[in-house]
């Protein structure tokens, strides 16, 4: 039953009346959504619709906790900071929890805690005292999570240049299209309806030396896309939609293989 202590993640605390009011005009995916035993996954976007930052939201207790990257933490609260204006709320790091995360056969705790809004075999997350994980470690999790196709935030994005359709965002249940305004909205919602996505986030199979995250990922000598991040002999590739693929492709000293998960939902046709 494995179980892993996400020590490269943080939790951040949000609170005060206006605390769903106020992330709702901020985030791509729906805050009211948030409640006890259901998360959600959204996105910070600068106003050019180009990513920041993901995060898990939880509500528990009059608040609202964010699961995010522990490199990220002193930035998002700065930056959400800036457009509290008026609004009554609270932003700060929450003290005596981290970031769990159980799949497979492990049964949810109680206490704060909820399916990954992203996918059902994506297991489960929960905000929790920090301990050691008796079953699990960080890599058994980037494991799980990339043989899945699911990104974590840099180096499978990257800040203010990713547009969140490229990860998976719209399958995974990490953007709203009904709710109204957010910032970013505008490119979110032109990339979506108008079909201008040409490149995506694909698991791939890594033959030789695993390659660093931004390697250049070569077809027949032109340049086709980029490495993100990996482990072992698999990892998350940015790569043009015009390549076909399972087509071989190399990377650094290595070979790669991409594969479309079952989540995914690709164009019929890619220029």
């Amino acid at each position: 039953m494995p179980i892993a202590a996400l020590t490269h993640r943080t939790v951040i605390e949000i609170t005060g009346e206006d605390r769903v009011a106020f992330l709702q005009g901020l985030v791509s995916n729906d805050v009211t959504e948030a409640a006890p035993g259901r998360a959600v996954w959204a996105a910070l976007l600068t106003p050019q619709g180009k990513w920041l930052a993901d995060f898990f939201l939880f509500a528990e207790d009059g608040r609202l906790l964010i699961d995010a990257e522990a490199s990220q933490r002193d930035m998002l609260i700065q930056r959400l900071s800036r457009f509290r204006l008026r609004s009554r709320v609270a932003l700060t790091a929450a003290e005596g929890l981290a970031v769990w995360a159980g799949w497979g056969d492990s049964a949810m705790p109680v206490g704060i805690a909820a399916a990954d809004p992203r996918l059902p075999e994506a297991g489960w997350r929960a905000l929790l005292p920090p301990g050691e994980a008796p079953h699990g470690t960080v890599g058994d999790y980037a494991t799980h999570r990339i043989a899945l196709g699911l990104p974590d935030g840099a180096p499978d994005l990257e800040p203010e240049k990713s547009v969140l359709l490229e990860a998976g965002f719209d399958e995974l249940h990490g953007v709203s299209w009904s709710k109204g305004c957010y910032m970013g909205q505008e490119l979110t919602a032109r990339t979506k309806y108008r079909g201008l996505l040409k490149k995506r986030l694909f698991p791939v199979r890594v033959d030789g030396p695993l390659p660093a995250p931004g390697t250049p990922i070569l077809r027949q000598g032109a340049e086709v896309g980029e490495m993100r991040s990996g482990i072992g002999g698999h990892g998350l590739a940015l790569i043009r939609l015009a390549v076909p693929v399972g087509e071989e492709l190399s990377c650094g000293e290595a070979t790669l293989h991409a594969s479309v998960p079952g989540w995914m939902r690709l164009p019929e046709k890619a220029d």
